[in-house]
């Protein structure tokens, strides 16, 4: 228990661990919170007019399609339409019809309708005739969040990985593990000093990650808690693995990079391509995907799949504790030989 308290106060102590802790968390808070707010003004026309160059009608007309402001003098106008955060389309009469000017860095959609808006005044009377049927405007981030929730979790719930593997680095550049080594703890203490803690820290941010961006019932939930646990375990498990073979701590670095690319890449890559079939088995061979594929399927309200995948992350615990048992057990037993 002593031992826990301290690896507890060691990971309290390290920035990192705290950052990798906090991250998935803050960023689901602001993923959530830009799906509340409301974008739909980024795609409405901005018009700058002259004062007394356009008459009341034609003013009317233009504000059917968006705002429009009139400016004092030609200098004001053009300073509007050259401001690089702004899509401000200049609108001036042309006889009986408009002549438009952009600055030219305005996105497509933009510059399209400063082209097509003189053409459409001039069909304007033909246009008021038409049937207009508004539809409903689409959530622009709600297919981002699909793919992108997911892919939080898992930083969460793998974020144990980052745990383990830090503080074994930093014991052996401290000098601890040489400490540890003549200590009387057994392999089975040692292996639960060293997983605890990472998979408590992991499994806490997945936790309260998956609080902020799903909102599931009680059976459903069940199931992501069973994911989150299990794949904190496999991630803790996996932490103590680079924390073995890691000889300093740039090493350690770049093997948790590896790890981490595998962990996101492989699940979204299956989940963009549509991954089935045998090349399925393969991938599950990451414990990152069917920890999310099984969020997916939560999320779609597929709990069969649900179920699967939390069987296998179950394999995956079993052969990653009992692979990392028999090498801490072969150690200890060398070391007693040894002596």
């Amino acid at each position: 228990m002593k031992g826990l308290k301290y690896q507890m106060k060691s990971v309290l102590r390290d920035k990192f661990c705290l950052m990798t802790f906090l991250l998935p968390i803050l960023v689901a808070v602001a993923l959530n919170f830009m799906g509340s707010i409301d974008m739909s003004s980024l795609g409405e026309l901005h018009f700058g007019v002259l004062e007394n160059d356009l008459s009341p009608q034609t003013i009317t007309w233009l504000e059917r399609y968006g705002p429009v402001t009139a400016y004092g003098t030609q200098e004001e106008l053009t300073d509007a339409i050259n401001e690089p955060s702004t899509n401000v389309i200049c609108v001036r009469a042309d006889g009986d019809s408009l002549k438009t000017a952009i600055s030219g860095d305005e996105l497509d959609i933009f510059q399209q309708a400063a082209v097509t808006l003189p053409a459409l005044y001039e069909r304007r009377e033909a246009a008021a005739q038409a049937e207009i049927q508004t539809l409903e405007r689409p959530d622009i981030l709600e297919s981002v969040q699909g793919i992108f929730i997911p892919a939080i979790l898992i930083v969460a719930m793998f974020m144990g990985c980052t745990f383990n593997a830090m503080n074994i680095i930093s014991e052996k550049e401290d000098g601890v593990a040489f400490v540890n080594e003549i200590l009387p703890m057994t392999p089975s203490q040692y292996i639960l000093q060293k997983v605890v803690v990472g998979f408590l820290f992991g499994s806490l941010s997945s936790i309260v990650t998956a609080c902020i961006c799903f909102r599931l019932s009680w059976q459903n939930f069940g199931l992501m808690l069973a994911l989150i646990v299990l794949s904190s375990f496999v991630a803790a498990l996996i932490g103590l693995f680079i924390g073995r073979f890691s000889e300093g701590l740039m090493s350690g670095v770049v093997y948790i990079k590896i790890v981490m690319l595998l962990f996101l890449a492989i699940p979204l890559v299956c989940a963009l391509i549509g991954v089935s079939g045998p090349l399925t088995v393969i991938c599950n061979i990451v414990p990152s995907q069917p920890a999310f594929d099984g969020i997916l399927a939560l999320s779609a309200g597929s709990m069969g799949t649900a179920v699967k995948d939390v069987g296998i992350l179950a394999i995956h615990c079993i052969a990653w504790f009992g692979l990392y048992v028999l090498l801490s057990v072969s150690d200890f037993c060398c070391l007693r030989v040894g002596h």
